[in-house]
């Protein structure tokens, strides 16, 4: 009732083409929402969650049936990153867009019920932001994600699981083998992590929420540094992931 009370005073633009918001509590209008490049819930890798279009049910795609295979257990993407979803993606990780929050948790949301059995989430974690992004950023975005994702899911929310170590260098630009070597130890599991996993137990799973996937690479690092510390599974969602051919 605040929402709409709120939107007949102050009355929300669409993030897209600047009209009216005819959605309530939401920022993106009907038509724009349309034009989303959403990740179809069918032909998709059952690792990885990349798409294959014109195939039907789950496969497993070549990256994911290398022995270099990611380590996480299962993965998904609500967006591909292109076109309005990356402008949408950028403006909400780079410009203080946080009033996309509403909007990227229902995809979240609808993409996490697809692929997860979601009773069976032990907690849900943010992808940890490094420290220099932090301080120019004034916000780690995951951590907006990951709260409000955990409440519609049910979830036990975990903030401080993980932590960035070392010093790395940015991804982007680097290759996938790069990426790999890059991301090496740059994760640790806190104490209070440490904690929620033995809680969460061996038959549970942690839902890691980062907000795009390129080739996954540091996914696999966090899954790894969360199984080394007793995690069970490692399942990730994602609000886009890069198109790859």
């Amino acid at each position: 009732m605040l929402e709409r009370v709120l939107d007949l005073l102050w009355p929300r633009r669409c993030a897209v083409c600047g009209g009216k918001a005819d959605r309530p509590g939401r920022h993106l209008c009907s038509d724009c929402l349309m034009r989303i490049p959403f990740v179809p819930t069918d032909g998709l890798c059952r690792r990885c969650g990349r798409d294959a279009p014109g195939l039907d049910g789950e496969f497993l795609c070549s990256d994911c049936a290398d022995e270099l295979r990611p380590v996480f257990d299962r993965a998904g993407s609500a967006m591909r990153f292109e076109g309005e979803a990356r402008e949408l993606v950028n403006a909400f990780k780079f410009r203080g867009a946080l009033h996309l929050r509403g909007d990227f948790v229902d995809f979240l949301e609808a993409t996490a019920r697809a692929r997860f059995r979601v009773g069976e989430i032990g907690f849900v974690a943010p992808m940890p932001s490094a420290a220099m992004n932090r301080f120019y950023r004034g916000y780690n975005q995951c951590d907006y994600l990951a709260s409000a994702l955990a409440r519609r899911l049910g979830a036990p929310y975990a903030a401080h699981a993980l932590r960035r170590v070392g010093v790395f260098r940015k991804q982007a630009g680097l290759g996938e083998k790069d990426r790999r070597e890059n991301v090496k130890g740059t994760f640790a599991v806190t104490r209070s992590g440490a904690r929620v996993i033995a809680a969460a137990g061996k038959g549970r799973a942690v839902l890691v929420v980062d907000d795009v996937m390129t080739t996954g690479s540091t996914l696999s690092e966090c899954a790894r540094t969360l199984k080394a510390a007793g995690a069970g599974k490692v399942w990730c969602v994602t609000l886009a992931r890069a198109v790859r051919p």
